[in-house]
């Protein structure tokens, strides 16, 4: 696996690319495909097998120390000094090859935001054509989706009455139904899109890579990044543990995630100029922005015991686990070959908010991410948790050691904002689980539990109990190159160094409302372009929907 398809690693090409994640393999595909050489850079191993092809095992690879490389936060002061997992993808595909599937492109506002914040030409109108351009949605024709890219998107089969009743108590408490939320309406509830094909995981390896690694001119490099190489102002290449060097004849692109970039920027000399000469790095550009802006999704589970014994339950069991995945193996189909998160929720908090800031995921069973605890026999539960928090963190070097771990502060909770938004969030939820659709299934709540009313304790729950969506994103933001809190300008390119770019969640000036796998992938492409020098593809003229009465009505 030390170089793709291909005999011996070449050690110098056109440009090198590090981290074979998302935006990464995105870019890979790209640039190889116009004729360029390529060399990816990645630290982790193989995706063969099925804790990572199977969608129903997604809980496994994410907590495995083999695909995840096991990060967690400093203590949260406002989550009782809890240290919450923040796992990211050490495999081929990187945080695709571990995640929930779920596909999410995030709200026309959020780009049309970016753009205001100074990230010219990322408004919706500008990334609508790359996020087409990358898709294979099986979905049906649709003006906002694409039919012949080379990610697959499809849907499940919804079959689980629960997931159903889920779609008709959203109807039943006035929001309205979206058959596509990444289409022209995200706001309601309706069907989920997944990153799963023919009953695959399709992750951005699958997708990208391994098509790009078919290509005579294009390489993957095993090896763990210590630095970038910078001669006189520009990135010439990347040094690796062990002290070997892969060269880049053009540009050095960085996609690491948004914990392992900022991370290699501040070892390479860029970041904040203090901090870096606490570590006795010496500095190449002085970027105060590189680590900080740091934002993610934060998440509770609302878990209902079920009174019919109609969940995933009945395969949580040793004979179960062994059926579905027997069924899988020969089949691919059956309930391995889900995430199951297969119906979605999106909703406005209160009247006076544009678009929506809440997010549902729905699973027919109640169960933890980690596949640890099943909750005392058939029951369901929404993830659920603010969209747009006010609160920023930072990712900072722990030491100038380069295999030590960064110091991750979300700094989670840290406006009253985020409290009252929480609060809004759990007591939307039951009231959608109290609706009609429930009543032959909802028994007692198990999480918070009933006794669980006032704001305080609901205070106590979030603090207990909120962990991370696994959304972590904005360390290196783009705008303005004029901008001091600008870590790259409009086109990826670090300010400040020539021949370097960023194309991965660190860059979101602001988090997505939504997973974030989708839009990583679309700054890939869309970066691809600017690297190649092509015109961007032409602004789509298609406006999206938002509700008529928004001002003044929260449904």
């Amino acid at each position: 696996m030390s170089a793709g398809f291909h005999s011996a690693p070449r050690m110098e090409a056109d440009f090198v690319v590090i981290g074979a994640g998302s935006g990464g393999c995105a870019m890979a595909y790209r640039l190889a495909e116009s004729g360029a050489s390529v060399l990816v850079v990645e630290h982790g191993g193989t995706d063969a097998g099925p804790f990572i092809q199977m969608p129903g095992a997604l809980s496994y690879p994410m907590n495995m120390s083999r695909y995840d490389w096991g990060f967690k936060t400093e203590p949260e002061a406002r989550l009782g000094g809890r240290r919450l997992a923040c796992p990211r993808g050490k495999v081929i595909g990187g945080s695709s090859s571990i995640n929930g599937m779920v596909y999410v492109r995030g709200h026309a506002r959020d780009f049309d935001h970016w753009a205001e914040e100074g990230a010219r030409g990322w408004g919706y109108s500008d990334v609508l054509p790359y996020f087409k351009r990358m898709e294979n949605w099986h979905g049906g024709t649709s003006d906002y989706r694409g039919s012949d890219g080379p990610l697959h998107v499809t849907r499940g089969t919804g079959e689980n009455p629960l997931t159903k009743a889920f779609v008709e108590a959203g109807q039943q408490a006035g929001y309205g139904f979206t058959d596509d939320y990444n289409g022209h309406r995200q706001e309601g509830f309706g069907p989920k899109d997944m990153t799963v094909h023919k009953g695959k995981r399709w992750s951005a390896a699958n997708a990208y890579l391994k098509p790009a690694l078919r290509l005579d001119n294009c390489d993957l490099v095993r090896g763990f990044v210590e630095r970038i190489e910078i001669t006189d102002g520009r990135a010439t290449g990347v040094i690796l543990k062990g002290g070997n060097v892969v060269k880049a004849r053009r540009e050095v692109i960085l996609a690491a995630s948004s914990i392992n970039s900022p991370k290699i920027l501040m070892l390479s000399g860029i970041g904040p100029a203090a901090h870096l000469a606490e570590h006795g790095i010496p500095v190449v550009a002085d970027r105060p922005g590189v680590g900080s802006n740091l934002q993610d999704h934060l998440e509770v589970y609302i878990q209902m015991a079920s009174k019919l014994p109609v969940s995933l339950y009945k395969y949580w069991n040793l004979a179960g686990k062994a059926w579905v995945g027997a069924k899988w193996l020969l089949t691919k189909t059956g309930p391995g070959a889900s995430n199951q998160f297969e119906n979605a929720g999106f909703i406005r908090s209160q009247a006076g908010v544009d678009y929506p800031d809440i997010q549902f995921h729905f699973l027919p069973i109640a169960v933890r991410y980690d596949g640890k605890a099943a909750a005392e026999g058939h029951g369901f539960q929404a993830h659920v948790g603010p969209m747009r928090s006010p609160s920023r963190g930072t990712v900072r070097l722990a030491s100038p050691e380069t295999d030590a771990d960064p110091k991750i502060h979300f700094n989670y909770m840290s406006t009253e904002q985020d409290w009252e938004d929480f609060r809004r969030a759990i007591r939307l939820t039951r009231e959608i689980f109290r609706q009609p659709a429930f009543e032959a299934y909802a028994g007692h709540e198990i999480q918070p539990g009933a006794s669980v009313e006032s704001d305080a304790e609901l205070d106590d729950f979030v603090r207990e109990h909120a962990e991370s969506a696994y959304h972590p994103c904005g360390t290196c933001r783009m705008g303005r190159a004029d901008d001091p809190a600008s870590v790259v300008d409009p086109e990826g390119r670090v300010i400040g160094v020539d021949g370097l770019r960023v194309a991965d969640s660190s860059i979101f000036p602001r988090v997505t409302n939504g997973n974030l796998n989708a839009p990583s992938i679309m700054v890939g492409e869309k970066i691809s372009d600017h690297v190649l020098g092509r015109d961007p593809l032409p602004r789509s003229n298609l406006v999206p929907w938002m509700h008529p009465e928004w001002r003044t009505a929260q449904r």
